[in-house]
C-alpha cells in the first residue's frame, strides 16, 4: 500500500506535466499561426504603402490637380468626402473626365443625358451645388450634346472643392497619416498612426515608442 500510493504522486505529476507541455505546445503553435497571419497582413499593407512615396504624397499638397489626376490620391480624397457625405462632387467630376475620352459620336447623347440625370437636374440623385446660370447653360447644352458640353460645370465644381473640401482634407488623418514620414516624431499619436496605417517606425523608434 506504501508503494502504490508513494508511486501514485509521481505518475500523476508525470501526467500533468506531460498534458502541461502539450497544451502549452498547442498554445504556442496557435499563437505562432497568428503572428504568422498578423504579419502576412502586416507586409502586404506595408509592401501597399510602400508602393506610394512620400515624395508623391507630399506633392498632392502642391494642387487639387495634383491630386485628383493620381490613383491613390483620388481614392483617398474620395473616401475623404465619402465620411463627409459630400462624394458627389467628386464623383461628377470623375464623371466628366470619362465623358471627354467618348469617342463615339453616337454614344454622346446617351452618356450626356445620364451625367444630366444623375448629378444637375433637379430631380437628381446626386445632385451638385452649380448656380443658376451655369445649370441653365448646361442644360441648353444638352440640347446638342459636344465633348465640351460639361466643361464649365465641371470648372466649377473643381473650383468649389479646391477652396472648401480639398482644404479639409488636407488637415485630415486621410492625408495626415500618409504624408507623415517615418520615424517622424515618437508621441503617441504619431506612433498610434503610424502603427495604423503601417508606415514603418524603425526598431529604434518602435522601442523608444514601446
Amino acid at each position: 500500500k506504501c508503494n502504490a500510493l508513494s508511486s501514485s504522486p509521481s505518475r500523476i505529476f508525470s501526467f500533468s506535466a506531460k498534458d502541461m507541455k502539450h497544451r502549452l505546445g498547442f498554445l504556442l503553435q496557435k499563437s505562432d499561426s497568428c503572428d504568422y497571419s498578423s504579419s502576412q497582413g502586416k507586409k502586404e499593407k506595408l509592401s501597399s504603402s510602400q508602393r506610394l512615396s512620400q515624395e508623391e504624397v507630399r506633392k498632392w499638397a502642391d494642387s487639387l490637380e495634383n491630386l485628383i489626376h493620381h490613383d491613390r490620391g483620388l481614392a483617398a480624397f474620395r473616401a475623404f468626402l465619402k465620411s463627409e457625405y459630400s462624394e458627389e462632387n467628386i464623383e461628377f467630376w470623375v464623371s466628366c473626365e470619362e465623358y471627354k475620352k467618348t469617342k463615339s459620336p453616337a454614344k454622346l447623347s446617351p452618356k450626356a443625358r445620364k451625367i444630366y440625370d444623375e448629378f444637375i437636374s433637379v430631380q437628381a440623385t446626386k445632385e451638385v451645388n452649380l448656380d443658376s446660370c451655369t445649370r441653365e447653360k448646361t442644360s441648353h447644352n444638352m440640347l446638342e450634346p459636344t465633348l465640351s458640353c460639361f466643361d464649365e460645370a465641371q470648372r466649377k465644381i473643381f473650383t468649389l472643392m479646391e477652396k472648401d473640401s480639398y482644404r479639409r482634407f488636407l488637415k485630415s488623418p486621410y492625408y495626415l497619416d500618409l504624408v507623415s514620414p517615418p520615424g517622424a516624431g515618437c508621441g503617441p499619436e504619431n506612433c498610434k498612426r503610424n502603427h495604423t496605417h503601417t508606415l514603418d517606425c524603425n526598431s529604434n523608434i518602435i522601442s523608444q515608442c514601446a
